[in-house]
């Protein structure tokens, strides 16, 4: 069983969710931990359990960040919308650092994620 984290970006919300729902039975398997509002909308529609952590803007990409450094956290899913600014930009570029550093399975969009759940 791995330990999945799931965030994405406002407009990649929906997409994360329809990927989710499509692997449900794939991902009903793992550990899911979620920033809130992601976490909470990939529950509501999918029934998955997500824990759920704070919001990204208010600590929760940070507290995924700190998960993958205890090495609690062996995959992070994070849909990641190149066109729009984001203002937590800082906290956003923090656990991407993490998340290379620590050489944990990291997927920025639906193709990456498709491969990172097939290899696991």
């Amino acid at each position: 069983m791995a330990r999945i984290g799931l965030v994405a970006h406002d407009d990649k919300k929906d997409e994360l969710v329809a990927w989710a729902h499509a692997h449900h039975d794939r991902l009903s398997a793992h550990e899911l931990w979620g920033t809130g509002t992601t976490g909470s909308r990939v529950n509501a529609a999918t029934g998955l359990q997500v824990r759920l952590l704070k919001s990204g803007p208010l600590g929760g990409d940070q507290q995924l960040g700190a998960m993958i450094a205890e090495g609690r956290l062996d995959v992070l899913i994070f849909f990641i919308d190149p066109l729009s600014a984001q203002p937590h930009d800082v906290d956003v570029k923090a656990l991407t650092r993490l998340a290379t550093l620590y050489d944990v399975f990291f997927a920025c969009n639906k193709s990456t994620a498709e491969a990172v759940l097939a290899a696991l």
